[in-house]
Formats: structure tokens, sequence, C-alpha cells
């Protein structure tokens, strides 16, 4: 018996070293399990034509929208009714009705870091538990713009989670040769459209951080930014100094305004982006300067303009997903939303019970476009029936 408590005790006290480790060094036992130890091999170019065949993408006007996850639409959540309660001033509000007719408008979307695997910088195209949860990405992610005329998300050989763990030269290789794909599928779905369609760039993460490259290099002084009616690269840190004037487009200042930048970075309070800020600030920005104290690009989500906060009951409906994320339902008023003015993050509130994938933190990344799902679906469809009446 008393082995059997000597075993327990000894146990306990390994469990409490382990949580206490992962407590404190979380980011240097995460990076050892998940960034690769390989020297870092490019993977082969793709055929010249490769992202012709509709196969190559997530979404695609080819593809049958019944199958297509950026077609996807979530249940609305009915409210909460308790016999005899009034409902309170702060309730929810219904999103506003656009009267302008629907406009025509293409969206390309890059999906986040779906493979996790050590094993390769890059993930292969055949890698199905990355494509699987890609897939699940677009779903969750690009359905709030369904209502565009043509939704186009690429595959892509997408750097591996560890990638962003590291500041060994084979990180950047690995996005490098992520934005190689990139490019040739954004060549493939601008020559594909129609020379006339107004065209909106969206991504979230690692998807985000491509489109800011897009922008900055083959947006930015070309013909092409005419018809860019939008940008969301959501979940991506855009410092206001060192990456913005890279991009030829501002921060949205209003509701309605077009050809501007709507991006945020979620936290939950009590927040500690310790670690997140001393990566932000220690990489360098699109000018080759390290970022520093540069404030982060906050555009509200709840009201659509840079900067500000507002009340939970502007929120019209957070995609809360299922255990197995494969569906969820619309919640409104679950969370507000605050841009810090020092730091730029987006602070939530208390943090809301989404599931498992919280970072360290209270960071929400992950949540970054479910918290706040039918005020983006709002915010495009008001700012594209804006383009509309503007060129009308």
């Amino acid at each position: 018996m008393r082995k059997f408590l000597y075993a327990i005790v000894i146990g306990i006290v390994l469990v409490a070293g382990i949580l206490l480790a992962l407590r404190l060094y979380a980011e240097e036992l995460t990076a050892v399990a998940l960034v690769p130890t390989e020297e870092f091999t490019a993977p082969d170019p793709m055929p010249a034509l490769a992202y012709q065949d509709p196969a190559l993408w997530f979404s695609h006007p080819k593809l049958d929208q019944a199958e297509d996850p950026a077609r996807w639409q979530p249940l609305d959540r009915p409210p909460e009714v308790v016999e005899g309660e009034v409902a309170p001033e702060t309730a929810p509000t219904s999103p506003p009705i656009v009267a302008a007719p629907p406009s025509r408008y293409a969206v390309f979307f890059i999906h986040p870091t779906s493979y996790l695997d050590r094993a390769n910088w890059n993930a292969p195209l055949d890698h199905a538990e990355s494509q699987t949860r890609a897939r699940l990405m677009v779903r969750g992610m690009a359905s709030p713009f369904n209502a565009a005329t043509e939704i186009w998300a690429p595959r892509y050989r997408q750097a591996t989670f560890g990638a962003f763990l590291t500041d060994e030269p084979e990180a950047q290789q690995a996005l490098d040769a992520a934005y190689r794909d990139i490019e040739q599928a954004f060549a493939t779905f601008t020559a594909s459209i129609a020379p006339d369609m107004p065209i909106v760039l969206s991504g979230h993460s690692q998807g985000a951080y491509h489109i800011t490259r897009l922008l900055a290099e083959h947006v930015k002084g070309t013909p092409l930014a005419e018809r860019v009616a939008m940008a969301y690269p959501i979940g991506w840190p855009i410092a206001l100094e060192h990456d913005l004037p890279a991009f030829g487009m501002p921060a949205c200042a209003t509701q309605d305004q077009t050809g501007c930048i709507v991006s945020w970075a979620s936290f939950a309070e009590p927040a500690d982006p310790g670690q997140f800020l001393h990566r932000y600030a220690t990489t360098p920005g699109f000018d080759g300067q390290l970022r520093g104290a540069d404030p982060i690009l906050c555009v509200n989500p709840l009201t659509g303009i840079a900067g500000g906060a507002a009340p939970m009951a502007n929120n019209y409906g957070t995609l809360v997903p299922d255990d197995a994320l494969t569906t969820g339902e619309l919640v409104a008023g679950a969370v507000p939303a605050t841009c810090d003015p020092a730091s730029g993050l987006l602070m939530i509130g208390a943090p809301p019970d989404l599931g498992q994938y919280v970072l360290p933190g209270n960071n929400y990344h992950v949540y970054d476009i479910p918290l706040f799902w039918r005020n983006l679906q709002t915010d495009i469809g008001r700012r594209m029936s804006a383009w509309q009446t503007n060129r009308s």
C-alpha cells in the first residue's frame, strides 16, 4: 500500500511538473514538437497550367455549389426566452438591410495553416489530414463571403505550422515556396474571371500573409488595383507604419468605404499577448524595418471602422462550432469588440466557449472570423453595394 501511495505521489508530482513546464515553456516545447529538423528542400514547381484544373481548388465556379465548402450557411440559433422575462435593452439587433441589389464580384480566399506535421517544411497536396482540415477551414472562414458571384479558394503547398515558431531561414523559405503556388493560382484567377469583375481578396493567418504579399507585389501600382474592391487579410498582424503603406490601400475608416483593408487579431481578457507581440516586434515589416512597438491595424469587425469599441449588442452572430468542427450555428450578442489603442489588438471581453483551440494567453486567433461571422457577411455586402452604387 505504501509503495502504491508513493507511486501516486510521484505521478502527481510528474504531472504537475509537466503542466508547469508547459505553462512556462509552452512556445519552446511546441517548437520542439512541430518545427522540422531536416534541411529545407524546395518543392518542385507546379506545372504551368496546373491551376486550370478545378481539382486544385477547394472552391471554384466549376465545382458543384452543394459540395463547395465556401457556399455553406450556418443556422441561426433562436434566442433563449425565459417565461416572464423582459428582453434587455442591450439585446442584439438585426443586421442592417442593404437596399441596393446584389453586386457582381469574385472572391479570392486563401485558407490558414492546416498542416501540423514536422516531416516537411511544406505540405504535400496529397496529405489527407491537412487537406480535410483545410476544407473545414474554408467552410468556416470563407462562407461569410458566400453571396459572391464567384469564390476561388486554392489548394497550395502551405508552410507547416512549425515555420511560424522559429527564426531559422528555412521558415521563410517555406513561406516563399507556398507563396509561389499562391502567385500561380492568383494568375489563373485573374485571367479566368470577367475583365470587369470586381475582386475581393481575403485570407486568414498564413492565408492573410499571402494576401498582403499579393497586395504589395501584384496589386499596388498596377491596373488590377482599380478592380480590387476590398481586402480582408484577417488574423495576420499588419503594422500601421511598417506594413500598411506597401499595400496601396488604407485601413477602412467608414462602414461603406471600399478599396480599403479590414483586419484584426482577437484576444480575450485577461489577455497575455507577450509572446505574440514579442515575435511581431522582432520581425521586419514590408519596409524592411523591425516593427517594434508600431501598433497593429485593427478595424473593429462590429463597426467596420478602424479603432474604437462596440458592445456585444452589435454582434449579429458568432459561429459556434460543434465538437467535430463540421457544422455550427450563429449566436447573436456573444462577444463585444474593442481595438486596444496601444497595441492594436482586438479585445473581446471574457473568454467565450468556442472549443478547444484557444491559444496560450487567451489568444482567439483560430476563431478570428467565426467570432464575427455575421458581421463580416454584412460588412462585405454593404461595401460591395457601395462599390456598385459608386460606379453606376
